[in-house]
């Protein structure tokens, strides 16, 4: 079913059912049902992902109102692979992915067909859509995650507003990367572990940032370094926690020197987020933004 996009013989083309509802999500599930009683009909082809990625990661959380129509479906598994070109772009329209297709040497689309998956009784549409997205996992290999389309366009938004910030000085370098934690396998409770732990890391560095904006940005990044980074400089909004939560005891100032392979006498300074009090130690006072940055990078790197 077209769900979007322009009416007419171009909807037709690309091999959408127009049902002329332009209403609620719920006045499209009646249609739908409606159109799925008749016997004579075409079986209808639903993406509950809702969104294309490249397919390596993992899949995106399922819609439910697709497992809302009927109480079974038919799981289909799709593959695509192309030499030297992505099958998918971020923020392409589909004539620019038409056109690649044209004009590209090959595309090779694997199809696999799954047993079909009854609904269970009393089973919810949400419970029936997170089953059916585990299965495809796993025939997939990849992991099933509870990152939404929602989430993916609010990604891009926030990399198109990263692109157009101005550079960083040249004195400033990017941290080293941390070893990404290797992707989990299939499964809701993993990737949850996966991802409080990392949240832990970065709570350590940064204990004024609630642990839900931690875990939020980690969902996205994948990246202690990456998070760390982006709430730093800003580009997660966030309001910090109680006085009780930011003056958490932090390491020593030579524990931090030894670790970071600071020489010298002046040692470095506390990983502890600046606060609105004039800081003790005149060292802290002179202090540049930069340098505040790399001393928690460094104590993030431990």
């Amino acid at each position: 079913p077209a769900l979007s996009g322009t009416p007419g013989f171009i909807c037709w083309s690309r091999g959408f059912l127009e049902l002329g509802v332009t209403g609620s999500r719920a006045e499209l599930v009646d249609s739908l049902k409606e159109y799925s009683a008749h016997q004579g009909n075409p079986p209808l082809l639903l993406f509950p992902e809702e969104a294309a990625t490249n397919g390596r990661a993992g899949l995106l959380r399922f819609s439910s109102w697709p497992f809302s129509i009927l109480d079974e479906v038919q799981p289909v598994a799709l593959q695509v692979r192309r030499p030297l070109v992505a099958v998918s772009v971020a923020d392409s329209s589909w004539i620019t992915e038409l056109l690649w297709t044209f004009f590209v040497p090959f595309t090779v689309y694997q199809v696999r067909w799954l047993p079909s998956v009854p609904r269970r009784a009393e089973e919810r549409s949400e419970d029936f859509a997170l089953r059916v997205q585990e299965l495809l996992a796993m025939e997939l290999g990849v992991v099933s995650t509870r990152i939404t389309a929602a989430d993916r366009t609010e990604h891009m938004k926030r990399l198109r507003h990263t692109s157009r910030l101005p550079f960083a000085p040249a004195s400033s370098q990017r941290p080293a990367a941390r070893p990404r934690v290797p992707p989990s396998l299939p499964g809701g409770d993993s990737e949850d572990l996966r991802v409080v732990a990392m949240a832990q890391q970065v709570k350590e560095v940064l204990p004024h940032v609630p642990l839900e904006v931690i875990r939020t940005d980690l969902v996205q990044t994948n990246c202690v370094d990456t998070t760390i980074a982006n709430l730093l400089e800003g580009r997660v909004a966030f309001f910090p926690e109680s006085k009780e939560a930011v003056d958490l005891p932090a390491p020593s100032t030579s524990q931090a020197a030894a670790a970071s392979g600071i020489q010298g006498s002046v040692a470095a300074p506390s990983s502890k987020p600046a606060t609105k009090q004039f800081a003790k130690s005149p060292v802290e006072r002179h202090l540049s933004l930069q340098e505040r940055k790399r001393a928690l990078y460094d104590y993030a790197r431990r």
